[in-house]
């Protein structure tokens, strides 16, 4: 697995990044790859920071519910009522 650490403490998918490997506040801030090397497991190519994907759908969740407190009530008509036309 890419994102394991090894007996060492290492994750494959890091590298040689040392920021990455050794720092404590980095070591545990995982990104996602669109590839991976074939030999090392180091991830390469682009990458995704899953924190964004949160804070849009976060965004998107509480747009939804203002939205939903914030409409005016439909009116329900009655089926049994005759249309004036």
């Amino acid at each position: 697995m890419h994102f394991l650490t090894n007996n060492s403490g290492k994750r494959s998918v890091y590298g040689g990044m040392q920021k990455f490997q050794n720092d404590p506040y980095w070591q545990n801030l995982i990104s996602s790859y669109e590839y991976f090397h074939g030999d090392n497991g180091a991830g390469i190519g682009a990458s995704y920071q899953t924190g964004w994907t949160g804070l849009v759908a976060k965004l998107i969740q509480q747009f939804c519910e203002y939205e939903a407190q914030h409409q005016e009530p439909e009116i329900e008509k009655d089926k049994n009522a005759i249309a004036l036309t």
